[in-house]
């Protein structure tokens, strides 16, 4: 245990030393956490503030090692508490600032002035409508209420997900000689799909700060209107890097890679340094658009920024890029040359070889992650599934699939049922596919009649191919490959007429089949997409887009 009272109560405005500015990513802390306790500094208060300041809010990626910290710390100081549920806040697990206040408030902690917008702040992400009101009350219980930074955070939090006539009636009053509380207003009517009222707002304020523009172009870049966005983009008078990546985002989403890379260059062309967001969108548009050559020059990029130590959650990125782009080898060489993994990080090389035909290496590298003691999650059995299934392992795929369900306490999922009902496909066990089927504890989706359609036609089987169809069509008829995967198991087997009657049933339902697509191919990148997809960070232009 960490043992140090420590008794002033300053709140969040702090000074970093010139060591812990130097601190920018996981290795470099742990390093630094670990000459503090050979030399004994870890006693002493300041080097617990830079510590738990470090770890929760300048390295975002390491949340997780500030909670372990902070548990070891057994009288902590309110700046800590605050520090603590700020970087959680702003975290991809908002709820645990809630759960730093409740014990908190265990503790007989007074809150100041700064704790309850850092609450309200996780509110917002979660909309958790109920609580932040109570956090409200307290607000007013406490006498905060007049507080600038607490009331401008109750705006926020109203307009955005609470209650919009009491955000306008708290910005009625001192808060329209405030920016903050400007874009704050303008921002909630934004989320909220109002973008003329917000436009309203944006246009009525009497001085507008960066943070109001790039909240409007975020607004109209997350509605797709990119040229409205672009509009004002080029009215800024001063950029940051969170204006550009907003912009970028908005390309990305909507599918114009061009010119999210147009963009890109543009800024550094004008001086801007991109940051690790900027680079983890531009990777997304490689997926996406299955850019390759893009890609190795992002990754350069990145080699130069970084000097080949980057995050982890780049490091993720680039090792699923690559894989999804086709590279599995450069795939496999970023995960081997990272320091630092996580389950992401397994997740992506093993689902990616699994995809790629290696089913030998993929599920190595699931034991050698269990004999590591890293724990798979829902996603690792995803993609041991699948390496499974293009092994033709089906006795080792249900042993892996019971695994999930009785060591790892996992739920089987739609993804994990589909992989099962792949394997025995392949594997021409039609027939126990179709049980396996009626066994599942949910429905099936398209997806997985598709699977076993295509697995009929693999085999010849028409009566089961036709019964497959039948459960697809009830779902969907707008889809030309599931018609010509039908129509080919008729034709393998030279029954014309039932081959007829499909092209009929095409010209009837108005579907025409997509002149150039190969629908193994087609087929394959749709499944690797839906079942390895799967990390809520993964996205990284939702996020940015996230700003409002």
């Amino acid at each position: 245990m960490i043992r140090k009272k420590i008794t002033d109560t300053s709140s969040n405005r702090y000074q970093r030393s010139n060591l812990w500015r130097n601190c920018t990513n996981l290795r470099a802390l742990k390093q630094i956490h670990a000459q503090m306790v050979v030399s004994g500094f870890s006693s002493k208060s300041s080097g617990l503030r830079e510590l738990i300041y470090t770890s929760a809010i300048a390295i975002p990626s390491a949340i997780d090692y500030a909670h372990q910290l902070f548990d070891r710390i057994t009288e902590r100081d309110l700046f800590m508490w605050n520090t603590m549920m700020r970087g959680s806040a702003q975290s991809p697990n908002p709820s645990n600032a809630i759960f730093l206040y409740t014990q908190m408030e265990r503790q007989n902690v007074r809150p100041d002035n700064y704790t309850f917008p850092f609450l309200l702040k996780a509110c917002t992400k979660l909309s958790w409508v109920n609580l932040g009101c109570a956090f409200h009350a307290k607000i007013v219980k406490f006498g905060f209420e007049r507080n600038t930074f607490a009331r401008n955070a109750l705006i926020y939090f109203h307009a955005n997900c609470g209650d919009i006539r009491v955000a306008s009636a708290l910005f009625d009053g001192s808060a329209k000689a405030d920016v903050v509380a400007w874009s704050a207003l303008t921002a909630g009517y934004a989320r909220r799909g109002e973008l003329s009222v917000a436009r309203k707002l944006f246009d009525e304020m009497p001085v507008r700060d960066l943070v109001s523009w790039n909240v409007m172009i975020t607004a109209y870049a997350k509605r797709g209107e990119l040229d409205s966005a672009r509009e004002l983009f080029n009215q800024v008078p001063k950029r940051d890097v969170v204006t550009w990546n907003v912009m970028i985002a908005g390309y990305v989403l909507s599918g114009a890679h061009e010119q999210a890379m147009e963009m890109f260059e543009e800024m550094r062309s004008l001086g801007e340094q991109p940051d690790e967001v900027t680079m983890l969108s531009l990777l997304s548009a490689c997926v996406d658009s299955g850019a390759l050559d893009v890609g190795e020059k992002i990754h350069k990029s990145l080699l130069d920024m970084y000097s080949g130590n980057f995050s982890i959650v780049l490091g993720n990125a680039l090792v699923d890029m690559y894989a999804k782009c086709g590279s599995i080898e450069k795939s496999l060489e970023v995960f081997r040359g990272m320091r630092e993994k996580d389950t992401s990080t397994w997740n992506s090389i093993i689902g990616g070889l699994a995809f790629h035909g290696h089913s030998k290496e993929s599920i190595c590298l699931f034991e050698e992650m269990r004999r590591m003691k890293i724990r798979p999650n829902e996603i690792t059995f995803v993609g041991v599934l699948v390496a499974c299934s293009h092994a033709g392992k089906v006795k080792e795929g249900h042993e892996y699939f019971n695994l999930m369900k009785d060591k790892y306490c996992i739920e089987p999922n739609i993804k994990h049922y589909g992989c099962m009902v792949d394997m025995l496909g392949r594997a021409g066990l039609l027939n126990e596919a179709f049980e396996f089927i009626d066994t599942m504890e949910m429905k099936p989706n398209a997806i997985i009649w598709r699977t076993l359609l295509g697995a009929c036609k693999v085999h010849g089987n028409v009566e089961l191919g036709r019964l497959a169809n039948e459960q697809l069509m009830k779902m969907r008829r707008d889809e030309s490959g599931d018609y010509v995967l039908l129509s080919n198991i008729f034709a393998s087997q030279g029954e014309w007429d039932g081959v007829e009657k499909v092209r009929k049933l095409m010209d009837d339902s108005g579907v025409k089949k997509e002149p150039g697509r190969s629908l193994m191919e087609t087929d394959n990148k749709v499944l690797m997409h839906y079942l390895l997809d799967s990390k809520p960070e993964a996205n990284a232009s939702k996020n940015v887009l996230s700003y409002i």
